[in-house]
């Protein structure tokens, strides 16, 4: 008896030296980030202005993978099934929680398989339209979407994505029902908002602000509680009239479920003093972005925010009953809705179309978790024959 007792206390110290060994050299090489999103959208700014504050307090390079795909759950998926070794880790939004809700065989669970690091940023949103909408404020458009209904047409990124949760926010708050039309991105969907073939949208200022500042499009409200300082003159929607609806698209960092805590802690405190990093507060602040206060980037304070964020959105979503697999359907409801419904070219004074600040797209189809879908490629022809364009997020910008 007196052996056993010793064996298995010498095995115990052995595994805590182990323990602690392993928790003084990590990290021991570059550690790769996975944005579920396409380069160049909101999320993946975030995560890379994250990744390069980060690799100064931990002392390795810190990369970005992009896997964008199906509203974010083909990266995600990914991630979830990395080694727990604390060299991969996902950066994704509030989509990560709400996608239970949209995907019906999703390969994961968010929340079960993925230990949570940290909150990192929120976004403020903002709901925009076509330049030509001749509301002048949010009550007047308010009005003018009572009288419309399924008239009116909203752009999202996707099923999943921010602006597609927006939207469908703003339908359950104002008791309109619109007619919402998927894209495989921000781009592609401010690209149709610039020319006038959308109505609204309602996306991150990452993605709107310098369209707004341009003149490209018309801001009717910000959706956060109080005003932002770069769009100081926009009200909020509690100032415009339509109380209880406030909304910033936050961000959390996870790593696979089973990583070691040591690496948890680690990243956690990296997080932490990465989020006070001068450089990377002025970089936020310029995009209206606010970095997460260091007692919300720890893995406690995230796994609470997400509980209570997949509490909110799911009787929102089951509301609206939009999912995943009636993505076909939806797309060919929307193709119909858009030829019997589509607009000229929105032209300036002098007849001539507004510049498109953004690259012209191909889409070409593929099959992703068994249903059809289009993916956009830069550098092609932006419109398919039959006018075909919309479709769900297969690689969204977020």
């Amino acid at each position: 008896m007196g052996v056993r007792l010793i064996q298995h206390f010498f095995a115990i110290a052995i595994g805590f030296l182990s323990w602690t060994v392993q928790a003084q050299s990590y990290p021991a090489k570059p550690i790769t980030v996975i944005v579920p999103f396409a380069a160049g959208g909101p999320t993946d700014t975030v995560a890379r202005l994250v990744a390069s504050a980060t690799a100064k307090d931990l002392g390795v390079q810190v990369n970005v993978d992009n896997i964008g795909g199906a509203g974010g759950t083909l990266g995600s998926s990914r991630a979830a099934k990395a080694a727990p070794d604390g060299y991969t880790l996902l950066l994704n939004h509030m989509g990560h929680v709400t996608a239970p809700f949209l995907y019906s065989k999703l390969p994961y669970d968010p929340i079960a398989d993925f230990a949570p690091i940290g909150r990192v940023a929120d976004v403020p949103m903002t709901l925009v339209a076509r330049k030509n909408m001749a509301a002048r404020n949010f009550p007047e458009l308010l009005a003018w979407l009572r009288s419309n209904g399924k008239k009116v047409n909203y752009s999202h990124a996707g099923l999943g994505a921010v602006s597609h949760l927006c939207g469908l926010l703003l339908m359950k708050a104002t008791g309109v029902q619109m007619t919402a039309v998927a894209y495989k991105g921000t781009g592609p969907a401010m690209t149709d908002l610039l020319s006038g073939q959308i109505d609204l949208m309602c996306d991150q200022t990452t993605n709107t602000e310098a369209q707004i500042k341009a003149g490209n499009i018309k801001v009717y409200a910000v959706t956060t509680r109080t005003r932002l300082t770069s769009l100081k003159d926009v009200p909020t929607l509690a100032e415009s009239g339509l109380q209880n609806f406030e909304l910033t698209a936050w961000h959390g960092l996870y790593a696979p479920k089973g990583t070691p805590a040591a690496a948890i802690d680690r990243l956690s405190h990296a997080l932490q003093k990465a989020l006070q990093d001068s450089a990377l507060i002025q970089r936020f602040a310029e995009l209206d972005a606010l970095p997460a206060k260091a007692t919300d980037a720890t893995p406690q304070a995230l796994a609470s925010w997400q509980k209570a964020e997949h509490d909110r959105w799911g009787p929102i979503i089951k509301a609206a009953g939009v999912h995943a697999e009636g993505t076909a359907d939806s797309l060919k409801n929307q193709l119909l809705y858009r030829r019997a419904t589509r607009k000229p070219r929105q032209t300036d004074e002098q007849g001539e179309p507004y510049a498109m600040p953004t690259q012209p797209v191909r889409r070409v189809a593929r099959t992703v978790f068994g249903r059809h879908e289009h993916r956009c490629r830069p550098g092609a022809h932006g419109r398919q024959k039959g006018g075909e364009r919309d479709g769900a997020d297969e690689q969204g910008t977020g």
